[in-house]
């Protein structure tokens, strides 16, 4: 990465593709990190860099280096791949990562499970500036995505027009939106608007109070 798109991440500030951190904290903090750009869009990571955009550097590449890599290598599941690069930038160190986005999501923090479990397991995605925990539909998603799972000749049912009639009158629907539509349970409108999402009918989104809405596309 040239100096000069250096420069322009942190004036952009954090962002959904840019975090900073002043220094390394927790293996586990920095893994949820990772695997939150790895979920979602991919991104970077700064380090030497305070919130404030002020340029801090980091005391040593190589420890701070060893660090990242064992967070990548030892408590994500599966194993988050990632570029390192080291930046000199007013005679202060910086470290950037950049990770891409991920053809094996979801990716969790290590729990030492040979299958992913969605009801207990630590999946981070990106919400705007912030890394968040991925609800239990957000996975399944990307669970299905991963497998190559997309539904074909989706038949459209009566709770699915309801859906696309709410929809032609509001920008969002949530799941208890559509149970108290079509008056089912909490699990079954959730399950029929994973599969719309599936099908490619439907959009799935998170606010950073951790709030879930679909869209049509």
């Amino acid at each position: 990465m040239r100096l000069t798109e250096v420069l322009n991440l942190i004036e952009m500030g954090e962002d959904y593709h840019c975090e900073f951190k002043r220094k390394f904290s927790t293996h586990k903090k920095i893994a949820k990190e990772m695997i939150a750009f790895a979920n979602s869009g991919g991104g970077y990571i700064l380090f030497g860099i305070d919130d404030d955009k002020k340029i801090i550097g980091i005391e040593s590449e190589k420890s701070e280096a060893d660090l990242i890599q064992d967070s990548a290598d030892n408590y994500c599941e599966p194993a988050i791949d990632y570029n390192i690069e080291y930046k000199e930038l007013k005679g202060k160190e910086i470290i950037i990562v950049e990770i891409p986005e991920s053809n094996k999501k979801p990716h969790r923090i290590q729990d030492y499970k040979n299958v992913i479990n969605i009801n207990d397991a630590v999946v981070s995605i990106r919400v705007n500036d912030k890394s968040v925990l991925a609800s239990k539909e957000m996975i399944k998603i990307m669970i299905n995505e991963s497998n190559g799972a997309t539904l074909k000749n989706y038949s459209i049912g009566p709770n699915e027009k309801t859906v696309f009639e709410f929809l032609d009158e509001n920008e969002t629907i949530t799941v208890p939106q559509l149970k108290k539509l079509v008056n089912i349970s909490e699990r079954r409108a959730s399950r029929t608007l994973i599969k719309m999402v599936r099908a490619k009918l439907l959009l799935l989104h998170k606010k950073e109070n951790s709030e879930e809405y679909f869209s049509s596309k």
